[in-house]
C-alpha cells in the first residue's frame, strides 16, 4: 500500500474522475520527459510546473506548493545558504533542485535568485536517498523540500534546516502532450476538479493530515492561464 499526500490528492481526484487508480512508479526522468506512450495517463507526483516541463507535458492548476530549502547535518556550522557554494551538495536527478544548483532553473512566473553557486553536484534517484548521505557525512548539505526533510527530522534524523527557503515550486498534475486521448479535454476536467478541490478544501484538510501544515492555499491563487498552454 502506498500512502503520502500525492496518494491521497491522486486518489481524490480518481474518485471524481469516476474511476479507480492504478499505480505505477516510473523513473523520474521517464515521467518528465513526456512521450509515455500510454504506459500511464497522469503524474500526481510532486511535478513542478517548469517552462522546460511545459515543452512536452500540460499541467493542471497547481495542487499544492513547497518551498525548496537546504539542509545540513545538526553538527554543521554552516550560519548562511551562500556559505553552501563550492561545497559538496545532493539533489534528486534531473529535478528543479538539480536545475537549480546548475544555475539554470525557470519556473513560471517566479524570478530566481541563485544564493549558492559553483557547487559539487552529486545526483540521487530519490531525495530520501540523499539525505541518508548528508547522515553519513558523504554531503555537505542536501537541497530538497521542506516537508520531505522535516519528515526526516521528525523522526530524529539529526538534520537541520539551513536559512530560508531558496526558490518555490508549484506543483501540478501532469498529462503528457503527445497522448492520442484527447489531452486538452483531459487536462481541463482534471484542472476543474484540483480547482474544486481547493475550494471545498479537501486539499487543504490533506495537507494539514499529513504535513501538519497548509502547502496548498497559494497553489489555488496561481494564474494558470498565463502559461497559454496549447
Amino acid at each position: 500500500e502506498m500512502k503520502g499526500f500525492d496518494i491521497d490528492a491522486a486518489a481524490e481526484i480518481a474518485k471524481r474522475l469516476g474511476v479507480e487508480p492504478c499505480w505505477v512508479t516510473p523513473d523520474w526522468t521517464l515521467i518528465t520527459a513526456g512521450s509515455w506512450a500510454g504506459r500511464w495517463d497522469i503524474s500526481v507526483g510532486s511535478v513542478t510546473i517548469t517552462e522546460d516541463r511545459m515543452k512536452v507535458l500540460y499541467f493542471t492548476q497547481p495542487y499544492y506548493t513547497s518551498p525548496a530549502v537546504f539542509f545540513v547535518s545538526q553538527d554543521a556550522t554552516f550560519t548562511d545558504v551562500t556559505q553552501l557554494s563550492g561545497k559538496t551538495v545532493g539533489a534528486c536527478t534531473g529535478c528543479t533542485y538539480d536545475a537549480y544548483l546548475a544555475g539554470n532553473l525557470a519556473i513560471p512566473g517566479e524570478k530566481i535568485d541563485y544564493k549558492v553557486t559553483g557547487v559539487t553536484f552529486k545526483g540521487y534517484d530519490t531525495d530520501t536517498t540523499a539525505l541518508e548521505d548528508l547522515l553519513v557525512g558523504r554531503l555537505d548539505a542536501v537541497l530538497t523540500a521542506r516537508e520531505v526533510g522535516n519528515a526526516y527530522i521528525n523522526d530524529g534524523k539529526p538534520i537541520k534546516v539551513l536559512g530560508d527557503a531558496v526558490f518555490f515550486e508549484y506543483l501540478g498534475a501532469a498529462i503528457d502532450k503527445s497522448s492520442d486521448k484527447d489531452p486538452q479535454s483531459f487536462l481541463a476536467k482534471v484542472t476543474d476538479i484540483v480547482t474544486a478541490m481547493h475550494s471545498d478544501g479537501t486539499l487543504k484538510t490533506l495537507s494539514q493530515n499529513v504535513f501538519g501544515v497548509d502547502y496548498t492555499s497559494a497553489a489555488a491563487t496561481f494564474d494558470l492561464s498565463a502559461l497559454n498552454q496549447k
